[in-house]
């Protein structure tokens, strides 16, 4: 991933003005276009295929990223070996002391379902090139440096006694192999590489069984010629047919990636915000900037509001224990979602403006309305174009009483203060497809003169 202060736009931009990058584009990139995935099958066909694939990942919403390496000794931020300028042989000294308990991963899995999260990608190989697997193409991995075990089959096992499905992040870009960087401009080197990444993702789809998301990231510092990534992809579904797979090799992939910030793709085009519970995606001690419960779950509804999917992280220590602060933030996410997940889980796509202290999502003709900022007796929308038939508290079934003009509806005799914790969410049946624009209060909402001369 990247760093915090930086966004993925921001990387590459800067990966781009370097004289790698440049030698990259003209040595492997005749063109110097960026190539598109080139389907075999029909338009129509490819379209079906993708969302049978895809069906259980919509309907999930939410799920676990897991940032886990030989960073975690340090607890200084996964990008520490770079951005401290660390050497490749001081830094390799780091995987004899990252020796995680055993079954660590059964934790998480534990902590994802509470959390209310249906599926788990962990990094199988960060951009420090270290392997959890039991890869042929390396030393340089957990069962032979470090704890002596896989601790891929350690998750994927973990995930699946949890009833979770199963994703595997793969970094593109590795600082530690001699041909990382040099291929860019030394062709040998970059068929000795190109087949090194490949073979690992081979691995991974062959010798865990069933896998349900590949997670690419940082493809730095190739072209998406120069990764031959088509051939990556086909290689990708012909192990794995109903694996869907990510935009960060260069191609557009199943669905779109949004990093630290929410923005929904055009509707028809899947994605995916992922984001950390503080400013590391891997363990730093001394990172204390966590989110509130609150903002975790109003980002998990802003994310289901634009029928996007919320990957939230979690960066376990060395030994693979969960920070507190993490644990004690899903849990309480995790007991908002037993009584209100219905209203993340399976929703669909609401065409709808801000609030300023509630947010929306929906299913079919019903309105949920996500109370963050409690106001006491009245909650108030301007701007519902549907007829509202009925509302209610949906953590309890308490009927609300409502009235409702041209511009506005207002739900009256609530409790006066929030009946739950972070959010409280209000279920409203509407006779069509709930559709809220408040350009509608501003155009119809009269505009009598009372008591004021303009004269």
């Amino acid at each position: 991933m990247i760093p915090r202060s930086y966004s993925r736009r921001d990387y590459i931009k800067l990966m781009a003005g370097g004289t790698a990058a440049a030698a990259s584009a003209s040595l492997l990139s005749p063109t110097g276009a960026a190539s598109s995935f080139t389907p075999t099958t029909p338009p129509d066909a490819e379209a079906a295929d993708r969302a049978r694939r895809m069906k259980w990942w919509h309907e999930a919403r939410f799920g676990m990223f897991i940032h886990w390496g030989l960073y975690s000794v340090l607890g200084r931020h996964e990008w520490a070996m770079e951005m401290e300028g660390i050497p490749v042989a001081e830094y390799e000294q780091l995987a004899k002391r990252f020796l995680p308990q055993p079954h660590a991963a059964r934790a998480w899995a534990k902590l994802a379902r509470q959390a209310g999260q249906k599926y788990m990608v962990m990094t199988t190989k960060h951009h420090e090139g270290f392997c959890h697997f039991d890869t042929k193409l390396t030393n340089y991995c957990a069962p032979r440096q470090a704890c002596g075990r896989d601790l891929v089959r350690e998750f994927v096992d973990a995930a699946r006694e949890e009833g979770l499905r199963v994703g595997f992040y793969h970094s593109l870009m590795d600082w530690h192999h001699p041909d990382g960087a040099r291929c860019a401009t030394d062709e040998a080197a970059r068929q000795r590489f190109v087949a090194y990444i490949h073979g690992q993702i081979r691995e991974l789809l062959t010798n865990y069984g069933k896998i349900d998301v590949l997670w690419y990231d940082v493809n730095w510092p190739l072209s998406v010629q120069g990764w031959e990534s088509e051939k990556m992809n086909k290689m990708v579904f012909e192990l794995q047919p109903d694996i869907i797979v990510n935009n960060r090799n260069g191609l557009p992939g199943d669905f779109a990636t949004p990093e630290q910030e929410i923005v929904a793709e055009k509707a028809g085009r899947a994605w995916e915000t992922c984001m950390t519970m503080n400013d590391s995606w891997g363990y730093h001690a001394a990172d204390d900037n966590w989110k509130s419960p609150k903002t975790v779950v109003r980002n998990l509804v802003t994310c289901a509001a634009g029928g996007g999917n919320y990957l939230l992280n979690i960066g376990p220590k060395a030994d693979g224990s969960i920070p507190e602060e993490s644990a004690r933030i899903l849990s309480a996410v995790g007991k908002w979602m037993e009584k209100n997940g219905t209203t993340i889980y399976d929703t669909d796509r609401i065409h709808a403006d801000w609030h300023t202290y509630a947010g929306y999502t929906r299913r079919g003709n019903t309105l949920y309305v996500q109370v963050h900022f409690w106001p006491g007796e009245t909650v108030a929308i301007g701007g519902l174009r549907s007829k509202v038939r009925s509302a209610r508290l949906l953590a309890s079934g308490q009927e609300v009483r409502f009235e409702q003009s041209d511009v506005q509806v207002k739900f009256t005799g609530l409790p006066a203060t929030a009946p739950d914790d972070p959010v409280t969410v209000l279920a409203v049946e509407c006779d069509s497809e709930p559709v809220i624009n408040s350009m509608d209060v501003r155009r119809k909402r009269k505009r009598e003169q009372v008591g004021v001369n303009f004269s």
